[in-house]
C-alpha cells in the first residue's frame, strides 16, 4: 500500500486526508468527554498525545511516523478543547449534562 502511494506520488494526498480524518475524530471526542466526564479526562488526552509523539520519534517509515505525530498533536490539542469545551457549555451553546439522583 504504502508502495502504490510512493509509486503514485499520492502519500502527500493521504497525508493530507488522514489528517482531516483524525482532526475530525477528535471534535465529539472533545465534546463526549466534557459531557461525559467534564475536564477530568484531559489526562487521557495528555497520555495519548505523549505515547502517540514517542510512537512517532521510534516510527522509521515517514508515512506512519506522520500519521502517529498528527494524533499526537491533535491529542495535545485536545487538552485546551476540554476546557474551552466546559466554557461553551456555560455559554449554553452545548447541552450540560444532568447529573442523576440516586
Amino acid at each position: 500500500m504504502l508502495e502504490f502511494l510512493a509509486t503514485y506520488h499520492l502519500t502527500g494526498i493521504a497525508i493530507g486526508v488522514a489528517t482531516f480524518l483524525i482532526i475530525g475524530l477528535f471534535h465529539p471526542l472533545v465534546i463526549k468527554g466534557e459531557y461525559y466526564f467534564g475536564t477530568k479526562c484531559w489526562w487521557v488526552f495528555a497520555v495519548m498525545g505523549v505515547a502517540a509523539i514517542v510512537g512517532s520519534l521510534l516510527v522509521d517509515e515517514l508515512f506512519l511516523s506522520t500519521l502517529l505525530a498528527v494524533w499526537g498533536a491533535s491529542s495535545l490539542w485536545s487538552i485546551g478543547e476540554i476546557f474551552e469545551q466546559r466554557k461553551r457549555v456555560e455559554r449554553g451553546w452545548f447541552p450540560k449534562r444532568e447529573k442523576k439522583d440516586r
